[in-house]
C-alpha cells in the first residue's frame, strides 16, 4: 500500500515574536515549494478544519501551540513547531537550536512522537504553569511586546524581585494535602520557560507526568543570588526548593491566584491540573 503524499498546513500566527513569524512563515513555504512539497499557508484566519491536510506546521511560540491544542483539541495530524515567537521553549526542548533549513529537514524525516498535554480549569497547555511570582511577572508582560529571548522575562523578574510578597497555598497533589508559603508553584510538562529559564530541568513533554516544583518564601536577597542558579537549571539541591512527579493536583489560597500558562497571563480563585497523556503528535 502506498502512502498518502504529504501536504502541509501552515499555520503562523502573525503576532508571534513581535512579526518574525510572517516572514519566516513566507520563508519555509518557499523551502517547501522549492522542494516540491505541497503545502499552504494561513496567518489570519486559520480554516475552520484540517481535513485533507497530513501535517501542520506551526509558526510561533508556546502561546501559539497553546491557541493551537485548545482550538483544535480533536485534530490527528502529526505537528511540526517553528520557532517564530519570543520564548519558543517547548521547541527548543523538542529540536534544540536548527537553522531553518535544518529544522525543515528534521521535521520533514523525523517519526511522529506522542507528548503529553496538561490541562488547568478544562484548558489545555503543553509547556507549563507558573503560580505566584511567575503569575506576577507574566501580569507585567501583559499586552506589551516582547524581545525574542529571555530579555522581557529577566527585565520583569528584575523589577518585581524585590517587592513581590510570598503567598501562603492549599495544595492536594496525587490525594497529598500540602500547605505552605512560598515564593513559586510551578506545574512543568515542559523543562524551560520564559524563553530560558530551565525551571524543571528534569520535566519530559514524554513522559506522562507533570513536575510539581515549589520554591519557599525566600527573602529578596537569596532572591537574587539564586536568580542565575535557577536560569541554570541548577537548583534542584537547594534546602528551599521541593520537586516530585505528580498527576493531577489542585491549588487554593485565600486570594485569586496569579499564574502563567505557556506564558500568558490569567488569574483564578482554584486550579485544577492533570496530565493528559500522548494527547499529542509532534514530529521531532
Amino acid at each position: 500500500m502506498s502512502e498518502t503524499p504529504i501536504h502541509i498546513a501552515i499555520l503562523c500566527n502573525p503576532l508571534a515574536g513581535m512579526g518574525r513569524s510572517i516572514p519566516l512563515a513566507e520563508k519555509v513555504a518557499a523551502l517547501l515549494r522549492a522542494g516540491d512539497i505541497p503545502c499552504q499557508s494561513f496567518i489570519d484566519p486559520w480554516p475552520a478544519d484540517l481535513t485533507g491536510f497530513t501535517d501542520v506546521w506551526l509558526v510561533g511560540g508556546d502561546g501559539t501551540t497553546h491557541h493551537f491544542i485548545n482550538r483544535y483539541p480533536d485534530n490527528a495530524q502529526p505537528l511540526g513547531l517553528v520557532d517564530g515567537g519570543t520564548g519558543n521553549d517547548i521547541h527548543w526542548q523538542l529540536y534544540g537550536n536548527l537553522p531553518i533549513e535544518a529544522l525543515i529537514v528534521r521535521i520533514l524525516t523525523a517519526e511522529a512522537h506522542p507528548v503529553d498535554l496538561g490541562l488547568c480549569n478544562g484548558e489545555r497547555f503543553i509547556n507549563g504553569i507558573g503560580i505566584g511570582f511567575e503569575g506576577a511577572v507574566a501580569q507585567d508582560l501583559a499586552g506589551r511586546k516582547k524581545r525574542p529571548g529571555k530579555a522581557s522575562y529577566t527585565a520583569a523578574i528584575l523589577r518585581r524581585i524585590l517587592g513581590y510578597q510570598s503567598r501562603t497555598y492549599r495544595i492536594k497533589a496525587d490525594g497529598e494535602a500540602l500547605s505552605d508559603r512560598w515564593l513559586m508553584v510551578d506545574v512543568n510538562n515542559g523543562g524551560r520557560n520564559g524563553g530560558g529559564f530551565h525551571v524543571a530541568p528534569q520535566a519530559q513533554p514524554d513522559d506522562g507526568w507533570l513536575d510539581l516544583m515549589t520554591v519557599d518564601a525566600v527573602n529578596p536577597l537569596r532572591r537574587f543570588r539564586y536568580l542565575p542558579v535557577i536560569q541554570k537549571g541548577r537548583h534542584l539541591q537547594l534546602p528551599f526548593v521541593k520537586c516530585r512527579r505528580i498527576r493531577e493536583l489542585t491549588v487554593e489560597s485565600d486570594a485569586p491566584l496569579l499564574f502563567h500558562m505557556d506564558g500568558e497571563a490569567h488569574t483564578a480563585d482554584r486550579l485544577q491540573v492533570s496530565v493528559l497523556p500522548a494527547a499529542l503528535r509532534i514530529r521531532y
